[in-house]
């Protein structure tokens, strides 16, 4: 079962779209090279907050990308924005996850 990894982020000085700059430069490489790695994507959800969203093939890998983000935040954006909070869980619905079609013999 997939697992995905849900993080709320403040943003404590400059834009949204400065956030994004750095997410596309900083974070999307870095998850593109981790095993396990579906999807990222980034999403505001107040004026001053986003939030990241990922899919990993396991848990373990979900839980390993959280300490990757909270590295990379820390050794590059800490003073523009700060984690709230970080969800993993497993989905329980994934429209994105398709299953072996069996081939007819």
């Amino acid at each position: 079962m997939r697992c995905t990894r849900v993080a709320l982020y403040d943003i404590k000085t400059g834009t949204f779209d400065e956030v994004v700059g750095q997410a596309k430069s900083g974070m999307v490489p870095l998850f593109k090279e981790s095993q396990g790695f579906v999807s990222y994507g980034v999403a505001q959800v107040e004026k001053n907050a986003f939030v990241s969203i990922s899919t990993w093939e396991t848990r373990a890998q979900a839980e390993t990308a959280g300490a990757k983000a909270a590295e990379w935040v820390k050794a590059n954006s800490r003073d523009h924005f700060t984690l709230r909070s970080n969800y993993v869980g497993d989905l329980a619905i994934d429209t994105g996850h398709r299953e072996p079609v069996p081939t007819a013999r």
